[in-house]
């Protein structure tokens, strides 16, 4: 029995099929139209997934969340706080009444569309889980958990901001809710715009940003915009926010609280920026470690599953693993609405459907290698149709020891192989790799093949098996979700911070043995690479390690500011021609940048800053 699962209409549209449970495909619409963040139906998305399950025919349908319910939120607050809420209303209303009061009959001329049938009748019948139920589906059905406590923790679904629920086998229940206006998402959402960075896609620069700050705000946060009670549930003080009555996520209030307007989006980064990121930060941190203490409470489960915007927050993951709350966390690796569309498609499989669970000892997201992939054939097909110059290794272990030499010899290598990934993070098939012992590596990547800030910081893919040789961690972080720290044997000492507004300084210092890598607290965000889940990632790495010592290398997301990750070869190579990228590997072709035709010029494409 095929289920698909649908998430667009507000950002990062995405599609996922389940057949009997398991997920034969799942993939993000951006990576298709190259328009990041697309929110429209992700025609492209299911079109991949029917052709990797080789059938047009599913026999349900799953939407990620209740429209009718998130219209009836509308409507409310704007009546609760009118006549201030007119604005913000009157901007939703005719998106409500063109395209979001007419979601289902929507979804049904999408598929018929796009030639979607079920044995039963002409069109599948369409469930509408909430859209913290998908969330709370996707963390947990996925997980290696028989039992678990469940958090998400998001902006806002429809009415809910954070859910606590319990799984056991098959059955998921929510428990407890934050409701509307008062939501962390909304709260971290609210310092990303005043930093200068872009909602619903910067709060990660945030995140990036806080090390560098001191929480000088914290108290003020708590005092004044955060009452926080000590079972994480808490209520913001809505004077200070704009987005209950306009359609701004700050107002003069919060302004004159730190001491002055948002910074824009073009001007310098100053101590203010990085001390509220800092100070927001922590405040996020004790939220979740206090909803973490209660749900533990409350549940009595050992473990704990975590979906949601809010769980891609991978410093405060670190800090809940390290304070041993639970024994064990396991996070969504599409934490965000991308994997809502997994989400719902699990809910209505065990839910509606009444579709077992079956026990597991790993995940069931494959190492979140769902979508598409492009044989050596396609590819060497490909590149002689264009007359691009390229190196072609018969087996794994040549084609290792090739780009091991090259990352040795300090090039920066996109790499294109396998399924591409799902969700934010690129974890090996679509990334752009690097020497974590090179203290040029981090300004190289982000300033000439990033093309993006020079503060933020690179996260270092490592063999399974050497983690603990060089982080403070004692287990598998396959999805790039949890931040450790580097081991202090391997910390260098450092000058005191001096001007804080100097970034660019601050940032080059060399803090460790693998500077490329350490953050300005000592921290990495880490992806552990596992022989089972990608032999081909791993083997490269060990190739990397018998050459270097190191088992251990950079990796960042293949794609410039602006822009999705790349999908097809085509993606990868013009890529890999707008920057100062040396090498790209397109499965087992290697390419040198000084061997390729024509002008690099020609392919710069300028993506919008996100």
């Amino acid at each position: 029995m095929r289920v698909l699962g649908l998430s667009c209409w507000y950002h990062d549209s995405a599609a996922c099929l389940l057949e009997d449970g398991v997920i034969v495909a799942a993939a993000q619409e951006e990576r298709f139209t190259r328009k990041k963040h697309d929110e429209d139906f992700p025609r492209n998305a299911v079109r991949y997934c029917l052709a990797e399950a080789g059938s047009a025919q599913v026999d349900a349908v799953a939407f990620y969340d209740k429209p009718i319910l998130k219209l009836h939120r509308i409507l409310e607050t704007s009546l609760g706080v009118a006549p201030r809420g007119l604005r913000p209303f009157l901007t939703a209303l005719p998106i409500w009444m063109k395209d979001k009061l007419w979601i289902e009959p929507k979804i049904g001329d999408a598929l018929a569309e796009l030639g979607v049938s079920s044995e039963r009748k002409e069109e599948p019948p369409v469930f509408f889980p909430e859209h913290h139920l998908s969330h709370a589906a996707s963390a947990f059905y996925p997980s290696p958990f028989d039992e678990a406590a469940v958090l998400t923790l998001d902006g806002v679904g429809e009415w809910a901001t954070a859910t606590l629920g319990v799984g056991e086998g098959a059955d998921l229940k929510l428990l407890e809710q934050l409701d509307f206006p008062h939501s962390l998402g909304l709260l971290y959402s609210a310092f990303t715009y005043f930093t200068g960075f872009k909602v619903n896609s910067g709060e990660y620069k945030l995140m990036g940003l806080a090390p560098y700050g001191e929480g000088v705000h914290t108290q003020t946060i708590l005092e004044h915009l955060v009452d926080l009670k000590d079972d994480g549930s808490f209520r913001l003080n809505m004077d200070y926010f704009g987005y209950l009555d306009d359609v701004v996520m700050t107002n003069h209030r919060f302004a004159a609280l730190f001491g002055g307007p948002p910074r824009s989006a073009d001007a310098r980064i100053t101590a203010r920026e990085m001390d509220l990121a800092k100070s927001v930060q922590e405040v996020t941190e004790e939220i979740v470690l206090r909803a973490a203490r209660h749900a533990r409470e409350v549940t009595g489960k050992r473990h704990l599953c975590l979906a949601g915007g809010v769980a891609l927050n991978c410093v405060a993951n670190g800090r809940l693993l390290r304070e041993g709350i639970f024994d064990d966390l396991w996070i969504q690796p599409a934490a965000g609405d991308a994997g809502g569309a997994v989400g719902a498609a699990y809910a209505a499989w065990h839910g509606a459907l009444d579709g077992p669970r079956p026990s597991v000892t790993r995940d069931r997201m494959q190492g979140a290698y769902l979508g598409p992939e492009f044989s050596a054939a396609q590819i060497r097909e490909w590149l002689d149709a264009q007359g691009y110059p390229y190196e072609a290794h018969e087996d794994d272990a040549a084609w290792a020891e090739a780009v091991s030499a090259h990352l040795a010899d300090e090039k920066v290598v996109g790499l294109f192989q396998g399924r591409m990934e799902f969700g934010p993070r690129a974890l090996g098939n679509r990334s752009i790799v690097g020497d974590p012992r090179s203290p040029r590596m981090q300004s190289v990547m982000n300033l000439k093949i990033k093309q993006r800030e020079s503060f933020r910081p690179f996260a270092p893919s490592v063999l399974e098996e050497r983690v603990s040789d060089f982080f403070e961690l004692d287990r598998p972080s396959p999805y790039m979700l949890l931040v450790a720290p580097v081991l202090e044997s391997r910390r260098e000492a450092v000058d005191a911070r001096g001007d804080a507004t100097d970034l660019i300084a601050w940032v080059n210092q060399k803090r460790s043995d693998v500077p490329a890598i350490t953050h300005v607290d000592f921290s990495a965000r880490i992806q552990t690479v596992s022989r089972e889940t990608n032999p081909r990632y791993h083997a490269l790495i060990r190739a990397f390690e018998a050459r270097t010592g190191y088992g251990i290398v950079v990796n960042t997301s293949f794609n410039v500011r602006g822009e999705p990750i790349v999908c097809t070869p085509e993606d990868a190579y013009r890529c890999f021609r707008a920057t100062e990228m040396d090498v790209l590997s397109l499965g087992p072709f290697v390419l040198k940048k000084s061997a390729q035709p024509g002008d690099d010029a020609a392919f710069e494409r300028r993506f919008a800053a996100d």
